[in-house]
């Protein structure tokens, strides 16, 4: 794999983590747990539409697939795919630095297995 088309899976994977981080800032803004149940279905809706995290998480989506189908369109899929678990390293440290959530020591045991499958593949 070139560096030009790395850098394009790297930026997908960088943009869909940073979507997943602010659509969780966006829930704890809003309280934490989201129902849609009863009748506040329309307000529950109307407050996640207009949450400003929520719609930047929504934006770094629409742009993750722009760079996605870039990146797919210069490298197989079979290898771009197995890339996107980079996203979990980076969402997963992300928590921790901007969220605050517990990083325990099996959590980092797996992201240590994901890291290890993708340089191998990275490699092929």
């Amino acid at each position: 794999m070139n560096l030009p088309t790395f850098g394009f899976i790297l930026s997908g994977v960088l943009l869909n983590a940073l979507a997943q981080l602010l659509l969780k800032s966006g829930t704890n803004a809003m309280g934490g747990a989201i129902s849609l149940r009863g009748g506040h279905v329309i307000s529950t809706l109307f407050q996640i539409a207009t949450q400003p995290s929520i719609l930047g998480g929504l934006a770094c989506y629409g742009v993750s697939v722009l760079v996605w189908i870039m990146a797919l369109s210069r490298t197989d899929v079979s290898l771009a795919y197995p890339m996107l678990s980079l996203g979990y390293v980076v969402s997963m440290l992300g928590a921790w630095l901007f969220l605050g959530e517990a990083v325990s020591p099996q959590r980092i045991a797996g992201l240590a297995t994901i890291l290890v499958g993708v340089v191998l593949l990275a490699r092929s």
